[in-house]
């Protein structure tokens, strides 16, 4: 089909050339469509307008009657025609002197050839003629040939009906050898002509003509043009490297490049590639560069093999910076896209990922080692293996690392979008490790925090020196990342932070300002540990923004950081504006995630846990000074893994209590905060029985535990609401052994000792008042406990705990022994527990007692009715909460009553002995009427309601003096000021 279509192409052509033919043989019914629509009549050369002789045709054209005698006369006429069109130019017989094409001679051919065809005359006649033609001229055997391939066009394209047309013309060109050149043949007719004359008898010979054509044509000749066309390169090269005036343009450039590419047939891929090269040596002039190579070569992929070459060349060795740089560049301004070059980076991912998990397994295994007791170490090894450490920054093995490569030059360029998703393709922390990227990424979020840190957070001094970073030159690029206001962090900075994570250790300088920024944003929300941002507002989104960088960069970096105290200074200035819980699920992360992200923290992990373990053996009264400092240091870094094994040998070992606690007073606001947060975690660890092995008493750990709580709590300002909670949560899920917890620390802050196995004295002494209690009523007398019982009572307020503590203690005092004897536990055990519900309610209803002001206390106790109807608390425990709060209603019913009469400075003693029992009355009556329903009325047949109420109100102060225990307190403290004032009289 194609081959049909060149040929009516070929045919249109040569007939628009020749013109149209005279019909030969009128009425011959042998004639061709063609040539039934030819004209009869055919122009001059020179159009001349005179008429021929005979026949009536014009001078300077063949006479059809010529072939009617062509045996006879009409071959010397034909041949006098041919020799007097040569006359015009003898130097061809195409164009005559003019330059103009002559049709006479191709017409008087093509006529002569028709003879044949149509068997008219016989074919040797007419080849006889042909011989004698072409000895007229040099040229004629090529225009015969000519002509023989319009005949092969025309009988091979009209075939209906005129078979035996091209049987003639086949047998025709198999005879013409004898006329012109075979080779001429083959040259210029068409293969199937050829193979079915015979002239070509390879079957094969198409299939290969087609191969040679394709060779030819198609396909592109290597040879080195370097060698070959070394002018026009250098012309090139020269022209590239040249010193750019202001006026010059990627156009101008591109004009030059096109007349060099077409005077030195250059090669245009060797072209791309020195434009490339010549953008390697001057990256500056990239705003020249880009526009170049994308109007030269708009297709990016084609740059990318380009530049893909490059990178497999140097894939063995060190790739020049200069190749990445040329290549962020490119990628940064979108010639080329990322998925196209990434193809041609070594190694591999999977490379890298394997490479990945083996150095988090050799980091395990180290840690392994270190933890692993050695029996039968041998004394004469030579040659032992060397101290474990963190390793070193291998920088050959990230120089061989063209992804990693890549990746830094992108963030050097501030194209953080494409540096991003190579940093997702691949480990994400196995890439920002790796030191010249983490500090990239710092430049680049240096970049996005220096407008607004100076602005609002810091201000800058007066000399101070703009940033020598090239960053700062692209004005496009700063004024897309910078951030103005502190909504605008939220679109580079806290993502590329979170993204860099625990590798914002190289740049403690770039810590300070987010921190400082972080503090700058939570202290203009005006959030505090108990009130948080509005919910839904800009605020809000700002507060998790700084909860996930603190979780995902700043507190991890901080165990790479060694003795930096400020550090943890300022970031406790940001996270006491966070609840305790928030605070406590960051240190959780912190403590137990952190660590397995990196190898070397894995490392770290380990070799901080064996200094630990030494220190630990080395503790002891005499040398708390010197290693409480240690302690102080190891804090600043890595406080869980340090609180983590104190706690662990103060369960073990309880004579550490004391020394412990001396050795954490060189620990910062942070470290103690976490350890806050360490003891709760060390009493949630599942696992361990919370008995001994015989089932009646609590484990040795659990009361080593919450004595060290209560010591460690006294001594420093640690926030108590999260183990208060924590008891709660304990209580509420019907739970009642961490209520120990709850008694050490009432019993160390606020002095309130327990009542369990007193003597008669002290019995008589707590029926006093509060300073004959805390002289005679306990067996340790507890000093200075104002600031800290002050500090568990604001830590009961804030939380709302005080009363839910007393009410959830009231509920378990009675669900104990059900729930216990249920479980068939230890009839001691059930006993132990009651008693210790009971002994904790009293001990921490007293300190509410004694530390709240009886306003405070009346304002959150819920009345009496609440409490035995609501609560379901049974009537002792109910009276002895809510007894303070009628004392102090009938002393206020008592003092209105005495106002309101007007004699009311005349009163005698019986008479405010009156008024008194009026407005105890007035007060207990309904409280009289409202414990009414909660018995049956056989109840109320033994005894009153008012009985009831009476008995459980008073108290034993009220009823009973103890005159002996005051009068044995004011002898000791006399006797004990004898000798005092013996020795003043002697001074």
């Amino acid at each position: 089909m194609q081959r049909s279509t060149d040929r009516m192409r070929r045919l249109k052509k040569l007939k628009s050339v020749t013109g149209a033919q005279d019909g030969v043989g009128g009425g011959d019914a042998a004639a061709t469509a063609t040539a039934d629509n030819r004209t009869s009549e055919s122009s001059d050369t020179n159009g001349a307008a005179a008429s021929s002789g005979a026949g009536g045709k014009k001078p300077g054209t063949l006479n059809p009657e010529v072939f009617k005698h062509l045996d006879k006369s009409g071959r010397s006429e034909f041949l006098k025609y041919l020799k007097q069109q040569l006359q015009d130019a003898a130097d061809t017989p195409v164009y005559d002197k003019n330059g103009v094409f002559k049709q006479g001679i191709s017409n008087a051919i093509y006529q002569l050839l028709w003879q044949t065809l149509r068997f008219t005359h016989k074919k040797d006649i007419v080849l006889h003629l042909l011989l004698e033609v072409v000895a007229l001229h040099a040229d004629f055997p090529s225009l015969i040939v000519d002509v023989v391939n319009i005949l092969d066009s025309e009988t091979s394209l009209i075939t209906d009906g005129f078979q035996e047309e091209r049987h003639a013309f086949v047998q025709l060109v198999k005879d013409l050898e004898r006329v012109v050149p075979e080779s001429l043949l083959k040259e210029r007719l068409e293969i199937d002509t050829l193979q079915e004359a015979g002239i070509v008898k390879n079957k094969s010979f198409y299939s290969k003509f087609i191969k040679v054509k394709t060779k030819l044509y198609y396909k592109q000749r290597r040879f080195n043009l370097f060698r070959e066309e070394s002018e026009g390169f250098a012309k090139l090269i020269t022209e590239l490297n040249q010193e750019f005036d202001e006026n010059t343009t990627p156009e101008s450039i591109m004009d030059i490049i096109k007349s060099l590419i077409g005077c030195f047939n250059l090669d245009p891929n060797r072209v791309l590639d020195i434009i490339i090269e010549s953008f390697e040596t001057r990256p500056d002039r990239w705003n020249l560069f880009i526009p170049l190579l994308r109007s030269y070569m708009p297709t990016g992929a084609i740059i990318c093999e380009v530049l893909g070459y490059k990178f497999c060349h140097f894939k063995d060795s060190r790739t020049p910076r200069s190749l990445y740089h040329v290549c962020a560049l490119l990628l940064k301004h979108g010639v080329i896209a990322l998925n196209d070059v990434y193809v041609w980076l070594t190694p591999n991912d999977g490379s890298i990922k394997a490479d990945w998990e083996e150095d988090l397994a050799d980091a395990r295994e180290m840690v392994r080692k270190l933890n692993l007791i050695q029996t039968n170490k041998k004394e004469d090894e030579k040659d032992p293996p060397p101290p474990p450490s963190v390793k070193k920054f291998n920088e050959e093995k990230y120089n061989a690392n063209q992804k990693f490569g890549l990746c830094e030059a992108l963030l050097k360029v501030g194209d953080w979008e494409n540096a991003y998703k190579i940093i997702q393709k691949l480990p994400e922390q196995a890439v920002v490790l790796q030191e010249p990227i983490a500090r990239a990424i710092a430049d680049l979020i240096h970049l996005s925090v220096e407008n607004i840190y100076y602005k609002k957070c810091f201000k800058a001094p007066a000399g101070r020196r703009p940033s020598r970073n090239r960053l700062y030159d692209d004005s496009k690029l700063v004024a897309k990342m910078q951030a103005k206001e502190f909504g605008d962090l939220r679109k580079y900075t806290w993502p590329m932070a979170n993204v860099l994570g625990p590798a914002m250790h190289y740049d403690t300088v770039l810590m300070y300002k987010l921190i400082r920024i972080m503090r700058k944003l939570v202290v203009d929300m005006g959030v505090d540990s108990l009130n948080g941002p509005p919910p839904n507002s800009e605020a809000e989104q700002h507060y998790y923004d700084i909860m996930s960088s603190l979780d995902a960069c700043i507190l991890p970096s901080l165990l790479y950081l060694d003795n930096n105290c400020s550090m943890s200074e300022e970031i406790w200035a940001v996270l006491k504006y966070f609840p305790y819980h928030f605070r406590y699920s960051l240190y959780a992360r912190w403590k137990n995630d952190s660590y397995q992200l990196h190898p070397n923290l894995i490392r770290r992990c380990g070799l901080a846990q064996r200094d630990i373990k030494a220190l630990m053996k080395r503790v002891s009264k005499e040398n708390v000074k010197q290693l409480g400092r240690l302690v102080g240091k190891y804090s600043h870094c890595a406080p869980g893994l340090l609180f983590d094994y104190i706690l662990l040998q103060i369960q073990i070992y309880d004579n550490l209590i004391g020394p412990v606690c001396d050795l954490l007073k060189y620990l910062t606001a942070l470290s103690f905060d976490c350890l806050g947060y360490c003891i709760i975690e060390s009493l949630t660890l599942t696992g361990r029985l919370r008995f001994k092995d015989d089932g009646t008493s609590l484990s040795l750990w659990l009361q080593s535990l919450a004595s060290f709580c209560g010591t460690i709590y006294k001594k420093y300002s640690i926030e108590l609401s999260g183990l208060l909670q924590y008891v709660a949560n304990q209580l509420k899920s019907q739970k009642s052994l961490d209520l120990l917890i709850l008694r050490e620390i009432v019993h160390k802050m606020a002095g309130v000792e327990s009542c369990e196995e007193m003597t008669n004295d002290q019995l008589q002494a707590m029926c006093g008042g509060e300073q004959l209690r805390g002289e005679a009523g306990y067996f340790s007398q507890v000093r200075n406990t104002k600031k800290s019982s002050n500090r568990l009572k604001e830590a009961l307020a804030n939380n709302d705990l005080a009363v839910a503590i007393c009410l959830l203690m009231a509920q378990q005092k009675h669900c104990v022994i059900y729930r216990e004897t249920a479980a068939h536990s230890h009839l001691k055990l059930v006993g132990n527990l009651y008693d210790q519900c009971q002994d904790t309610l009293v001990q921490f209803g007293t300190f509410l007692g004694s530390t709240y002001s009886v306003d405070e206390y009346v304002e959150r106790l819920p009345s009496i009715i609440t409490m035995l109807r609501e609560y379901h608390i049974n009537t002792d425990v109910a009276f002895f909460l809510a007894r303070p709060m009628f004392t102090h209603q009938i002393n206020q019913k008592y003092d209105q009553l005495r106002k309101d009469d007007p004699n009311a400075k005349k009163l005698t003693t019986t008479q405010k002995l009156q008024k008194y029992l009026e407005a105890t009355q007035l007060i207990m009556n309904p409280i009289v009427e409202s414990v009414r329903p909660l018995h049956s009325s056989k109840v109320w047949e033994d005894i009153s309601p008012q009985f009831l109420v009476t008995f459980w109100s008073l108290s034993m102060y009220d009823l009973h003096v103890p005159n002996e225990s005051y009068q044995r307190e004011i002898a000791k403290l006399k006797q004990a000021a004898g000798p005092a004032s013996g020795r003043r009289q002697r001074l």
